[in-house]
Protein backbone atom coordinates (compact mmCIF):
# COMPACT_ATOMS: atom_id res chain seq x y z
CA UNK A 1 0.00 0.00 0.00
CA UNK A 2 1.29 3.41 -0.59
CA UNK A 3 -1.24 6.37 0.09
CA UNK A 4 -0.85 9.79 -0.48
CA UNK A 5 0.01 12.48 2.63
CA UNK A 6 -1.49 15.36 2.88
CA UNK A 7 -1.69 18.05 5.69
CA UNK A 8 -5.01 19.07 6.49
CA UNK A 9 -4.34 21.08 10.04
CA UNK A 10 -2.07 22.97 11.80
CA UNK A 11 -1.19 24.00 15.54
CA UNK A 12 1.24 26.71 16.48
CA UNK A 13 2.68 27.68 19.89
CA UNK A 14 5.51 30.26 18.90
CA UNK A 15 7.58 33.38 19.43
CA UNK A 16 5.43 34.94 16.54
CA UNK A 17 2.28 34.04 18.10
CA UNK A 18 -0.64 31.40 18.94
CA UNK A 19 -2.26 29.60 16.31
CA UNK A 20 -2.09 29.89 12.63
CA UNK A 21 -3.38 33.08 12.03
CA UNK A 22 -1.24 35.07 13.88
CA UNK A 23 1.87 33.18 13.48
CA UNK A 24 0.95 33.70 9.65
CA UNK A 25 0.13 37.16 10.23
CA UNK A 26 3.77 37.91 12.11
CA UNK A 27 5.84 35.46 9.93
CA UNK A 28 4.89 37.22 6.47
CA UNK A 29 4.44 40.70 8.29
CA UNK A 30 8.48 40.37 8.87
CA UNK A 31 7.82 41.15 12.32
CA UNK A 32 10.60 39.05 14.47
CA UNK A 33 9.90 37.00 17.35
CA UNK A 34 13.29 37.51 19.21
CA UNK A 35 13.50 40.29 22.41
CA UNK A 36 15.18 40.28 25.44
CA UNK A 37 14.44 37.11 27.84
CA UNK A 38 12.13 37.56 30.02
CA UNK A 39 11.78 34.52 31.97
CA UNK A 40 14.57 34.15 33.78
CA UNK A 41 17.73 36.31 34.90
CA UNK A 42 20.20 36.49 32.32
CA UNK A 43 22.47 38.50 34.01
CA UNK A 44 24.88 35.84 34.44
CA UNK A 45 25.03 35.21 30.64
CA UNK A 46 27.00 36.67 27.76
CA UNK A 47 24.31 36.66 25.60
CA UNK A 48 20.42 37.98 26.38
CA UNK A 49 18.35 37.56 23.86
CA UNK A 50 15.93 34.69 22.81
CA UNK A 51 12.89 34.14 20.96
CA UNK A 52 10.27 33.30 24.01
CA UNK A 53 6.49 32.47 23.56
CA UNK A 54 4.22 34.96 25.62
CA UNK A 55 0.89 35.42 25.89
CA UNK A 56 0.14 32.01 26.15
CA UNK A 57 -2.58 30.48 28.25
CA UNK A 58 -2.85 26.85 28.37
CA UNK A 59 -6.10 26.73 30.29
CA UNK A 60 -7.75 28.43 26.43
CA UNK A 61 -6.75 24.54 25.18
CA UNK A 62 -6.50 22.14 27.94
CA UNK A 63 -8.79 20.75 30.91
CA UNK A 64 -7.81 21.45 34.17
CA UNK A 65 -8.22 17.80 34.96
CA UNK A 66 -4.69 17.58 33.13
CA UNK A 67 -3.22 20.53 32.52
CA UNK A 68 -2.36 20.16 36.62
CA UNK A 69 -0.11 17.30 35.37
CA UNK A 70 1.42 18.59 32.71
CA UNK A 71 5.08 20.68 32.54
CA UNK A 72 5.59 23.61 30.29
CA UNK A 73 6.73 21.92 27.14
CA UNK A 74 3.65 19.36 27.22
CA UNK A 75 1.02 21.85 27.32
CA UNK A 76 2.38 23.59 24.30
CA UNK A 77 2.17 19.88 22.38
CA UNK A 78 -0.56 19.42 23.43
CA UNK A 79 -2.38 22.95 22.98
CA UNK A 80 -0.75 22.80 19.21
CA UNK A 81 -2.03 18.98 19.03
CA UNK A 82 -5.73 20.15 20.16
CA UNK A 83 -5.43 23.12 17.54
CA UNK A 84 -3.94 20.78 14.77
CA UNK A 85 -6.82 18.90 14.89
CA UNK A 86 -9.92 21.73 15.48
CA UNK A 87 -8.06 23.46 12.10
CA UNK A 88 -8.07 19.78 10.34
CA UNK A 89 -12.04 19.82 11.17
CA UNK A 90 -11.09 16.38 13.12
CA UNK A 91 -12.87 15.11 16.29
CA UNK A 92 -11.11 12.12 17.34
CA UNK A 93 -14.19 9.86 19.09
CA UNK A 94 -15.51 6.80 18.45
CA UNK A 95 -13.53 4.44 16.29
CA UNK A 96 -11.20 7.15 15.00
CA UNK A 97 -9.39 7.27 18.10
CA UNK A 98 -7.58 3.98 17.17
CA UNK A 99 -6.51 5.03 13.76
CA UNK A 100 -5.41 8.38 14.92
CA UNK A 101 -1.56 8.82 16.43
CA UNK A 102 1.50 11.61 17.33
CA UNK A 103 4.60 11.53 16.19
CA UNK A 104 6.86 14.62 18.05
CA UNK A 105 10.53 15.36 17.74
CA UNK A 106 12.56 16.97 20.30
CA UNK A 107 16.07 17.47 21.21
CA UNK A 108 15.66 18.34 24.76
CA UNK A 109 12.44 17.45 26.32
CA UNK A 110 11.43 19.37 29.19
CA UNK A 111 14.53 20.97 31.24
CA UNK A 112 12.51 22.87 33.64
CA UNK A 113 11.73 19.60 34.86
CA UNK A 114 14.83 17.69 34.68
CA UNK A 115 16.50 20.08 36.54
CA UNK A 116 13.84 20.58 39.53
CA UNK A 117 13.75 17.01 39.64
CA UNK A 118 17.26 16.63 39.69
CA UNK A 119 17.87 19.35 42.21
CA UNK A 120 15.58 17.97 45.00
CA UNK A 121 16.97 14.62 44.22
CA UNK A 122 20.20 15.11 45.30
CA UNK A 123 20.15 17.94 47.69
CA UNK A 124 16.99 16.62 49.73
CA UNK A 125 16.76 13.14 48.58
CA UNK A 126 14.32 11.05 46.90
CA UNK A 127 11.28 11.57 49.24
CA UNK A 128 11.62 14.83 48.53
CA UNK A 129 10.86 14.73 44.95
CA UNK A 130 7.32 15.62 44.01
CA UNK A 131 5.70 11.94 42.39
CA UNK A 132 4.27 14.20 39.57
CA UNK A 133 8.00 15.45 38.19
CA UNK A 134 9.28 12.05 38.19
CA UNK A 135 6.69 11.28 34.43
CA UNK A 136 7.71 14.75 32.88
CA UNK A 137 10.95 13.93 33.06
CA UNK A 138 11.17 11.39 30.07
CA UNK A 139 11.08 12.46 26.39
CA UNK A 140 7.71 10.89 25.48
CA UNK A 141 6.14 12.95 28.27
CA UNK A 142 4.65 15.52 25.50
CA UNK A 143 3.30 13.00 23.29
CA UNK A 144 2.11 10.94 26.04
CA UNK A 145 -0.01 13.78 27.55
CA UNK A 146 -1.35 15.05 24.00
CA UNK A 147 -2.31 11.45 23.33
CA UNK A 148 -4.35 11.38 27.04
CA UNK A 149 -5.57 14.69 26.80
CA UNK A 150 -7.78 13.85 23.03
CA UNK A 151 -7.87 10.48 23.77
CA UNK A 152 -5.48 9.52 20.74
CA UNK A 153 -5.40 5.29 20.73
CA UNK A 154 -2.77 5.45 17.52
CA UNK A 155 0.93 5.32 16.70
CA UNK A 156 2.64 7.31 19.95
CA UNK A 157 6.34 8.08 18.66
CA UNK A 158 9.22 10.38 20.09
CA UNK A 159 12.14 11.22 17.88
CA UNK A 160 15.36 12.73 19.13
CA UNK A 161 18.02 14.17 16.63
CA UNK A 162 18.91 16.82 17.81
CA UNK A 163 17.97 19.65 15.65
CA UNK A 164 16.54 17.66 12.56
CA UNK A 165 14.27 16.04 15.64
CA UNK A 166 10.82 17.30 14.41
CA UNK A 167 11.41 16.34 10.65
CA UNK A 168 12.81 12.99 10.80
CA UNK A 169 9.02 12.69 13.18
CA UNK A 170 6.98 14.49 10.41
CA UNK A 171 9.04 12.00 7.94
CA UNK A 172 7.72 9.10 10.05
CA UNK A 173 4.40 10.06 10.54
CA UNK A 174 4.03 10.41 6.70
CA UNK A 175 5.66 7.26 6.36
CA UNK A 176 3.21 5.38 8.94
CA UNK A 177 0.07 7.20 7.00
CA UNK A 178 1.36 5.75 3.46
CA UNK A 179 1.68 2.60 4.55
CA UNK A 180 -1.41 2.23 5.76
CA UNK A 181 -0.82 2.20 9.60
CA UNK A 182 -2.63 5.06 10.46
CA UNK A 183 -5.66 7.81 8.81
CA UNK A 184 -3.54 10.80 10.51
CA UNK A 185 -1.36 11.56 12.43
CA UNK A 186 -0.37 15.04 14.19
CA UNK A 187 3.97 15.30 13.74
CA UNK A 188 6.10 17.74 14.62
CA UNK A 189 7.91 18.82 17.63
CA UNK A 190 8.88 21.35 20.34
CA UNK A 191 11.51 22.53 22.52
CA UNK A 192 11.09 25.08 25.18
CA UNK A 193 14.10 27.60 26.78
CA UNK A 194 15.42 26.90 30.65
CA UNK A 195 17.95 28.41 32.74
CA UNK A 196 19.57 25.10 32.24
CA UNK A 197 19.26 24.79 29.04
CA UNK A 198 20.55 28.23 28.29
CA UNK A 199 23.89 27.55 30.81
CA UNK A 200 24.44 24.77 28.60
CA UNK A 201 24.27 26.50 25.08
CA UNK A 202 26.30 29.46 26.27
CA UNK A 203 29.13 26.58 27.84
CA UNK A 204 29.52 25.32 24.73
CA UNK A 205 29.51 28.73 22.53
CA UNK A 206 26.36 27.90 21.08
CA UNK A 207 24.81 31.24 21.42
CA UNK A 208 25.28 34.75 19.65
CA UNK A 209 27.54 36.78 20.22
CA UNK A 210 30.81 34.68 19.61
CA UNK A 211 33.09 37.68 19.11
CA UNK A 212 32.64 41.65 20.05
CA UNK A 213 29.75 42.22 17.44
CA UNK A 214 26.18 42.43 18.36
CA UNK A 215 24.23 39.99 19.74
CA UNK A 216 21.57 39.04 16.39
CA UNK A 217 20.54 36.08 15.08
CA UNK A 218 21.60 36.66 11.06
CA UNK A 219 20.78 33.31 8.75
CA UNK A 220 23.27 33.08 5.74
CA UNK A 221 25.18 36.68 6.65
CA UNK A 222 28.63 37.16 6.57
CA UNK A 223 29.12 38.71 9.75
CA UNK A 224 27.06 35.72 11.74
CA UNK A 225 28.22 35.42 14.96
CA UNK A 226 25.76 32.12 16.36
CA UNK A 227 22.45 31.66 16.87
CA UNK A 228 20.04 33.02 19.18
CA UNK A 229 17.97 30.55 20.82
CA UNK A 230 14.16 30.05 21.29
CA UNK A 231 11.62 28.06 22.09
CA UNK A 232 7.82 26.57 20.45
CA UNK A 233 5.85 23.82 19.00
CA UNK A 234 3.95 23.13 15.93
CA UNK A 235 2.41 20.32 14.77
CA UNK A 236 0.90 19.45 11.54
CA UNK A 237 -2.36 17.20 10.47
CA UNK A 238 -1.05 14.79 8.45
CA UNK A 239 -3.91 12.43 6.92
CA UNK A 240 -4.41 10.06 3.96
CA UNK A 241 -5.85 11.74 1.21
CA UNK A 242 -8.42 9.18 1.21
CA UNK A 243 -9.69 10.07 4.63
CA UNK A 244 -9.56 13.77 4.02
CA UNK A 245 -11.37 13.49 0.81
CA UNK A 246 -13.93 11.28 3.00
CA UNK A 247 -14.61 14.60 4.95
CA UNK A 248 -14.50 16.92 2.37
CA UNK A 249 -11.77 18.34 4.34
CA UNK A 250 -9.65 21.45 3.24
CA UNK A 251 -5.99 20.71 1.88
CA UNK A 252 -2.80 22.93 2.54
CA UNK A 253 -0.69 21.17 0.56
CA UNK A 254 0.55 17.69 0.06
CA UNK A 255 3.81 15.76 1.58
CA UNK A 256 5.42 14.26 -1.32
CA UNK A 257 9.11 13.07 -0.30
CA UNK A 258 11.94 13.23 2.38
CA UNK A 259 15.33 12.56 2.88
CA UNK A 260 17.19 11.25 5.73
CA UNK A 261 21.08 10.83 5.78
CA UNK A 262 24.10 11.53 7.91
CA UNK A 263 28.22 12.30 7.82
CA UNK A 264 30.89 11.28 9.81
CA UNK A 265 31.39 14.21 12.49
CA UNK A 266 32.61 15.11 15.95
CA UNK A 267 29.12 14.80 17.98
CA UNK A 268 28.86 18.42 18.81
CA UNK A 269 30.08 20.07 15.66
CA UNK A 270 29.61 19.74 11.71
CA UNK A 271 30.97 17.77 8.51
CA UNK A 272 33.51 19.92 6.39
CA UNK A 273 31.98 17.80 3.69
CA UNK A 274 27.97 18.82 2.60
CA UNK A 275 27.60 15.86 0.70
CA UNK A 276 25.32 14.10 3.67
CA UNK A 277 23.51 17.34 3.02
CA UNK A 278 23.13 17.15 -0.31
CA UNK A 279 22.31 13.30 0.01
CA UNK A 280 18.86 14.12 1.80
CA UNK A 281 18.14 16.69 -0.34
CA UNK A 282 18.23 14.51 -3.42
CA UNK A 283 16.53 11.73 -1.77
CA UNK A 284 13.31 13.58 -1.10
CA UNK A 285 13.19 15.10 -4.51
CA UNK A 286 13.86 11.56 -5.94
CA UNK A 287 11.18 10.46 -4.00
CA UNK A 288 9.02 13.20 -4.72
CA UNK A 289 10.15 12.67 -8.43
CA UNK A 290 10.94 15.94 -9.52
CA UNK A 291 14.34 17.77 -9.57
CA UNK A 292 16.48 20.94 -8.58
CA UNK A 293 14.70 22.81 -11.19
CA UNK A 294 11.33 22.16 -9.93
CA UNK A 295 11.52 23.24 -6.51
CA UNK A 296 10.45 27.14 -5.73
CA UNK A 297 11.42 27.62 -2.71
CA UNK A 298 13.51 26.09 0.11
CA UNK A 299 12.99 26.77 4.28
CA UNK A 300 16.94 26.38 5.14
CA UNK A 301 17.80 25.54 9.02
CA UNK A 302 20.15 28.21 8.87
CA UNK A 303 20.42 30.48 12.08
CA UNK A 304 23.02 32.30 12.08
CA UNK A 305 25.57 29.52 13.21
CA UNK A 306 29.74 29.96 11.83
CA UNK A 307 29.81 26.37 10.63
CA UNK A 308 26.13 25.18 10.37
CA UNK A 309 25.30 28.00 7.48
CA UNK A 310 28.07 27.61 5.73
CA UNK A 311 27.66 23.52 5.39
CA UNK A 312 24.36 23.98 4.43
CA UNK A 313 25.03 27.21 2.14
CA UNK A 314 27.08 25.33 0.01
CA UNK A 315 24.83 22.02 -0.20
CA UNK A 316 22.30 24.02 -1.25
CA UNK A 317 24.96 25.95 -4.10
CA UNK A 318 25.56 22.43 -4.68
CA UNK A 319 22.42 21.07 -5.44
CA UNK A 320 21.00 23.66 -7.25
CA UNK A 321 23.94 24.46 -9.62
CA UNK A 322 22.93 24.83 -12.81
CA UNK A 323 18.80 25.54 -12.31
CA UNK A 324 17.06 28.26 -11.79
CA UNK A 325 17.75 28.50 -7.91
CA UNK A 326 14.53 28.39 -6.25
CA UNK A 327 13.49 31.22 -3.29
CA UNK A 328 15.47 30.31 -0.13
CA UNK A 329 14.41 31.57 3.37
CA UNK A 330 15.50 31.28 7.24
CA UNK A 331 12.88 31.83 9.09
CA UNK A 332 15.24 31.41 12.32
CA UNK A 333 16.09 34.87 12.01
CA UNK A 334 12.64 35.43 12.79
CA UNK A 335 12.04 32.68 15.82
CA UNK A 336 15.47 32.06 17.27
CA UNK A 337 17.04 28.28 17.24
CA UNK A 338 14.30 26.67 18.69
CA UNK A 339 16.13 22.95 18.31
CA UNK A 340 12.71 20.90 17.11
CA UNK A 341 12.02 23.99 15.44
CA UNK A 342 10.75 21.47 12.18
CA UNK A 343 7.37 21.33 12.98
CA UNK A 344 6.99 25.47 13.05
CA UNK A 345 9.23 25.82 9.59
CA UNK A 346 6.83 22.79 8.26
CA UNK A 347 3.70 24.79 8.91
CA UNK A 348 5.03 28.06 7.44
CA UNK A 349 6.01 25.86 4.60
CA UNK A 350 2.29 24.84 3.90
CA UNK A 351 0.86 28.22 4.54
CA UNK A 352 3.70 29.33 1.65
CA UNK A 353 2.62 26.81 -0.68
CA UNK A 354 -1.48 27.51 0.33
CA UNK A 355 -1.45 31.06 0.12
CA UNK A 356 1.49 32.00 -2.47
CA UNK A 357 3.84 33.84 -0.31
CA UNK A 358 7.57 33.25 0.71
CA UNK A 359 8.87 34.70 4.52
CA UNK A 360 11.59 37.15 4.41
CA UNK A 361 15.09 35.78 6.06
CA UNK A 362 15.17 38.71 9.25
CA UNK A 363 19.00 39.38 10.33
CA UNK A 364 20.08 39.12 6.95
CA UNK A 365 21.87 42.11 5.59
CA UNK A 366 25.14 40.50 3.52
CA UNK A 367 24.06 37.30 1.90
CA UNK A 368 27.35 34.42 1.78
CA UNK A 369 25.21 31.98 0.37
CA UNK A 370 25.04 32.25 -3.76
CA UNK A 371 21.53 31.69 -4.30
CA UNK A 372 18.24 33.80 -4.16
CA UNK A 373 17.43 34.90 -0.42
CA UNK A 374 14.54 36.41 0.37
CA UNK A 375 15.54 38.95 2.51
CA UNK A 376 13.71 41.90 4.09
CA UNK A 377 9.93 41.59 2.85
CA UNK A 378 7.62 38.52 2.09
CA UNK A 379 7.58 37.62 -1.55
CA UNK A 380 4.16 36.99 -3.18
CA UNK A 381 4.83 34.12 -6.02
CA UNK A 382 3.46 30.61 -6.50
CA UNK A 383 4.97 27.89 -4.93
CA UNK A 384 4.63 24.27 -6.10
CA UNK A 385 6.82 22.52 -4.65
CA UNK A 386 8.73 23.54 -1.30
CA UNK A 387 11.61 22.01 0.48
CA UNK A 388 12.27 22.16 4.22
CA UNK A 389 15.95 21.24 5.38
CA UNK A 390 16.99 19.96 8.78
CA UNK A 391 20.97 20.09 9.58
CA UNK A 392 21.56 18.45 13.05
CA UNK A 393 25.07 18.99 14.71
CA UNK A 394 26.91 15.59 15.18
CA UNK A 395 25.76 15.15 11.30
CA UNK A 396 22.45 13.81 11.16
CA UNK A 397 20.22 15.49 7.86
CA UNK A 398 16.50 15.43 6.90
CA UNK A 399 14.34 17.20 4.56
CA UNK A 400 10.34 17.16 3.73
CA UNK A 401 9.25 18.05 0.47
CA UNK A 402 5.92 19.16 0.33
CA UNK A 403 3.95 20.01 -2.64
CA UNK A 404 0.60 21.72 -3.89
CA UNK A 405 -2.59 19.63 -3.93
CA UNK A 406 -3.50 19.15 -7.74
Amino acid sequence: MSRRVVVTGMGLVTPLGIGRTDFANTLFGGIGGIRPIEGFDTTPFKSHLAGEVRHFSPMDFISSRTLRRMDRLSQMVTASACMALDDAGIDPDGSKRNRIGIAMGTAFGATDVATQYAGTLFTEGPRRVNPILVPNTVMNAPAGHAAIELGLRGINTTVNHREASAETAIAYAASQIRQGRADVVLAGGGDILSPFFFTMLERFMALSPQNDADEQARPFDRNRNGPVAGEGAGLLCLESLESARSRRAAIYCEITGWGLSGAPAPANDWPDDPAGQVLSLQKAMAMAGVGPADIDTVSAAASGGVRSDRLEARALEQCFKGVQPPAVTAVKGATGENFASGGIRAAAMALSIHGGIVPPTLGLASPMIALDVVKTAAREMTVNHGLVNACASGGTFATLLFSKHI
